[in-house]
């Protein structure tokens, strides 16, 4: 709902991609291509994916026309190494669209998307994060996409009750991200979503893994910042973290 919405997080994706310099392109590692096998979006015009059910019918006309960049796509999947191919079956799903709607509402820089193997260890994917360093610094933006916090039962629950008071293994584990995100701690990272807080946070943890990529490629060396934090709907965190 947050495309479409006008409220404090929208706004503050909005500020924040005017904050943002123009990337030459963005490399999006969303929760929502969580498949077997690690593979890039090769479309030159890559389809808009709406992959969800039950929502206003607003959110289905959207569009985000970003172009693709099968260049990128195929540079990331080499990256990548033997594990990555670049794929035409996919396109940009709405954790890509939702986001960059906000950020760069003009659809006018090359997005590729990279999926995350469902079957790879959480260290894995922070491995894989590494090999996309180089991309920085040559301008493109890695984007992740996912949640910090994300269980949904819970937050629905929260809805239907109206009690949205967060609740202490959300906001430890919340809490416990961001240390270990300003202390470079890849270990505590790794480990988070098999400790008991991370359980109750992800019962699948597709949407904690795209912090991993971002925090790979990010590197020891760069500055941390957060520039939203907050809960939605009681537990789900809404903290963005900023590589510089």
């Amino acid at each position: 709902m947050n495309a479409i919405e006008d409220n404090p997080w929208t706004r503050a994706f909005q500020a924040l991609g005017a904050e943002l310099p123009r990337p030459r392109a963005i490399l999006s590692i969303s929760a929502h291509w969580w498949v077997d096998g690690t593979f890039t979006t090769g479309d030159a015009q890559p389809r808009t994916i709406h992959d969800f059910g039950g929502f206003p019918e607003p959110l289905y006309r959207m569009q985000y026309p970003a172009p693709g960049d099968p260049q990128l796509a195929a540079r990331v999947a080499a990256a990548i190494g033997n594990a990555g191919s670049v794929s035409l079956e996919w396109g940009l799903d709405h954790g890509t669209w939702t986001v960059l709607h906000h950020l760069r509402p003009g659809a006018d820089v090359p997005v590729v998307q990279l999926s995350i193997d469902r079957r790879l260890p959480a260290a894995r994917h922070l491995e894989l994060g590494r090999a996309l360093a180089p991309l920085r610094d040559e301008g493109v933006l890695i984007l992740g996409s996912g949640n910090i916090t994300h269980n949904l039962r819970h937050a629905f629950a929260s809805m239907q009750s109206g009690d949205r008071s967060t609740p202490p293994w959300a906001a430890d584990f919340d809490a416990g991200v961001a240390r270990a995100l300003t202390t470079h701690d890849d270990a505590w990272l790794a480990e988070a979503p098999q400790t008991h807080d991370g359980r109750l946070c992800h019962p699948s943890p597709d949407h904690y893994l795209p912090l991993l990529y971002a925090a790979g490629a990010a590197g020891r060396s760069s500055a941390v910042r957060f520039p939203i934090t907050g809960f939605d709907l009681g537990s789900l965190s809404m903290r963005a973290v900023l590589f510089t």
